[in-house]
């Protein structure tokens, strides 16, 4: 699948700049095994790399002006990289801009490039296409110039970009784009960045994300609501329990004590993160031990848990794994992301597959009169130079 696109940004390069690309860059999104809403409260997080992807092709042009082309929007922008960098009203450019700004801030000398990108990564589907377009454009603007920037500088650069452009993610998407390694997904601890390699053998099971085709308008507000709530509830601990530091430090049993103490939401989003940081460690247990049962177990948990306590789902992504826990070929299931639309990820049955997709999509569209979008996954490599 990707060397047809391969072909195809390397091809659009050369007609268009009338040469060879000098460098083609391989950048890829991301899934979420487990662990969410947990990055901006000192937790863990288990994402991957995947097969969906940007392909860019560079190569230097000798002057001050780069001219970057995205194909799959049939538009392009052209930027001084001496001047002032400013947000731009067509906001993929802003993601390049971004990226140009962290590399100027932080003294690193380069030239204009000519750059030609393209997509496999649907958009707007929670895989984190934005990541894969910094990290993919640092990349090769690194490799180019051989400013020799680490992997892991690569991942907090485009973190940075991304804040620039007004967006305050946490550094999962980055470092699982740069980090990323075939089968295996990276436990990240949020709190140091330290991290490690666990095994994606996910053995008799496929990995299938169903996007709801819906993104809800509370996204925002509701995100911004719920780190307010978990800061109040960690206060109330800390100011109860000095010697603990972060919900890292929390038992269950610490949060259902201080009931009392909290408001409703702020104790159950509280205890949420409790039981969710739990989650992360128990499922690299149940990689590194093969008992996948379990892991999809803790997925279903999760969702239960981002439905209910932190009540960032909606009706279309509970009944997607209200579906996924009638079938015995689903043995996990749960939303992926902030919440409010994008996608499931399933771990499925292999040779079942094909039934789920058809049966799902069914009734999905008889209870919404909505498409349900299917894209399978398999964990992949981080960003990377492609070499014929």
């Amino acid at each position: 699948m990707n060397d047809i696109l391969i072909n195809k940004t390397t091809s659009s390069f050369k007609e268009t700049f009338g040469a060879e690309p000098a460098k083609i860059v391989i950048s890829p999104g991301r899934i979420n095994i487990i662990g969410e809403h947990i990055d901006y409260n000192d937790g863990y997080v288990l994402p991957a790399a995947i097969d969906k992807v940007i392909c860019f092709a560079f190569a230097k042009n000798n002057t001050n002006t780069s001219r970057v082309i995205a194909l799959d929007l049939n538009d392009e922008f052209e930027i001084d990289v001496t001047a002032e960098v400013k947000l731009d009203d067509n906001s993929w450019t802003n993601y390049i801009r971004g990226v140009i700004n962290q590399l100027k801030i932080n003294g690193f000398q380069f030239e204009g490039v000519n750059c030609v990108f393209s997509s496999n990564i649907p958009v707007g589907s929670g895989l984190s296409s934005s990541a894969a377009l910094e990290c993919g454009f640092l990349f090769g603007i690194n490799d180019l110039f051989n400013l020799n920037i680490k992997p892991i500088d690569i991942a907090l650069l485009g973190q940075k970009a991304e804040h620039w452009v007004g967006i305050k993610c946490g550094i999962m998407d980055q470092f699982s784009s740069v980090m990323g390694q075939e089968d295996k997904v990276i436990k990240i601890d949020c709190r140091t960045l330290e991290y490690t390699y666990h095994d994606a053998d996910f053995s008799d099971y496929s990995l299938i994300l169903f996007d709801s085709n819906v993104k809800h308008s509370l996204m925002t507000s509701a995100y911004n609501e719920r780190r307010q709530q978990c800061e109040e509830g960690i206060a109330i601990v800390k100011a109860n329990f000095p010697e603990i530091k972060s919900f890292r430090d929390c038992t269950e049993q610490t949060i259902i004590d201080l009931k009392d103490k909290m408001s409703h939401d702020v104790f159950r989003r509280s205890l949420f993160v409790v039981k969710e940081i739990n989650r992360v460690i128990q499922a690299c247990e149940a990689l590194d031990n093969g008992n996948i049962e379990f892991l999809g177990e803790l997925m279903f948990a999760t969702h239960e848990g981002l439905s209910k306590d932190y009540e960032v789902s909606c009706e279309e992504l509970d009944l997607l794994v209200d579906l996924a826990k009638e079938e015995t070929a689903v043995i996990g299931s749960r939303l992926m992301g902030g919440g409010f639309g994008g996608c499931t990820i399933n771990l499925v049955k292999k040779g079942q597959e094909q039934q789920i997709k058809d049966k799902f999509s069914k009734l999905y569209n008889d209870s919404f009169g909505i498409e349900l979008k299917i894209y399978d996954v398999k964990v992949s490599n981080g960003t990377s130079l492609y070499t014929k």
